[in-house]
């Protein structure tokens, strides 16, 4: 009897542990890298831009071209796999709520204040440095608020389609549809998405960077069909420039930022360097060599986007190892 009561009392131990582990489950190892020397299929001449899209894009160029308008929306670019616009609203201006079906949409709050409500999550004030992370099947608004216009640059898969809500089903929408398309109301089912260890709703990177001195940034968006990283940091605190450096390049995945804070160093196959500064949208295809680095005393930061999760850096070839060196 005595031994089973210790047999039981080990089982129910034993279930106490898994249901705590089922609650707070430890974070999975990361994966280790291992240096392969590999033979690579790299292009032998550079692989063309996609129609309509160019490597520097620059905010002041952008505001040029929309200047007397309070209102506005600029393609950024769009490569059949993401597309990326700037989005200006006047204070007082509100985007009514909406979902996208099947799509992630995140947005970088470039300039002004813009109130977020996200379905199933408190407000968000959401100001210059702030990222917003809103995932499919979710209802979201946005609201520019305080005394000046906003700006937000604004991420989704390419041609993603958003369905509005029908407050009463008096009217369609004001927007109009996209091309082939009419409005008409419908009914679906849906669950709204979920965040987790990878997505979050908020964060602004400015807070961030003035909380921990030794801020670097991190994951903020990662799903099945793009990943976004935010890289913080300063000059000083990298290895002096080497202008032979050419960085890494992609197989399969073109790579685009957004300059989010300071000043960017890019060095791409093919082009002169140049340096980007806050605002500013950089775009280099697939198989194309490319190298960055912060700029000047202060903080930078980019957001690298990428249309696969945790694609491959292919590097130039370590130079062999003399004789008898360890």
């Amino acid at each position: 009897m005595r031994r089973m009561r210790i047999a039981l009392a080990g089982l129910l131990v034993t279930s106490l542990s898994l249901d705590a582990l089922a609650q707070n489950p430890a974070p999975p190892p990361g994966p280790r890298t291992t240096p392969t020397a590999v033979w690579a299929a790299k292009l032998s001449t550079l692989k063309p831009y996609p129609p309509g899209v160019r490597p520097w894009l620059k905010l002041a160029d952008i505001k040029a071209k929309h200047a007397g308008q309070a209102a506005w929306t600029e393609a950024l670019f769009n490569d059949g796999r993401l597309m990326a616009d700037y989005v200006a609203a006047p204070s007082g201006m509100s985007q009514s709520a909406r979902f996208h079906p099947d799509t992630r949409e995140w947005f970088a709050v470039v300039e002004g204040e813009v109130r977020v409500e996200i379905e199933g999550q408190a407000p968000i004030t959401a100001t210059r440095g702030s990222l917003v992370n809103i995932p499919r099947q979710t209802v979201f608004s946005v609201h520019t608020v305080g005394a000046t216009p906003s700006l937000r640059f604004v991420l989704n898969v390419a041609n993603a389609r958003t369905f509005f809500v029908a407050d009463d089903g008096s009217a369609p929408p004001a927007a109009a549809p996209p091309a082939g398309t009419g409005w008409m109301r419908t009914t679906i089912n849906r669950a709204p998405g979920l965040y987790d260890q990878f997505n979050a709703p908020h964060t602004n990177i400015h807070e961030e960077g003035a909380k921990n001195p030794k801020y670097t940034g991190g994951r903020f968006v990662r799903d099945d069909k793009s990943e976004m990283l935010v890289i913080y940091g300063y000059e000083k605190n990298m290895p002096p420039l080497d202008p032979a450096d050419k960085g890494h390049f992609h197989a399969e995945s073109a790579e685009a930022w957004l300059v989010f804070t300071g000043k960017i160093r890019y060095a791409f196959e093919g082009q002169e360097p140049f340096i980007a500064s806050e605002g500013d949208v950089v775009y280099v295809p697939s198989n194309t060599w490319h190298a960055t680095r912060f700029i000047g005393d202060a903080a930078s930061c980019r957001l690298s986007i990428t249309e696969y999760v945790g694609n491959t850096l292919v590097l130039e070839p370590r130079p062999p190892a003399k004789p008898g060196a360890r």
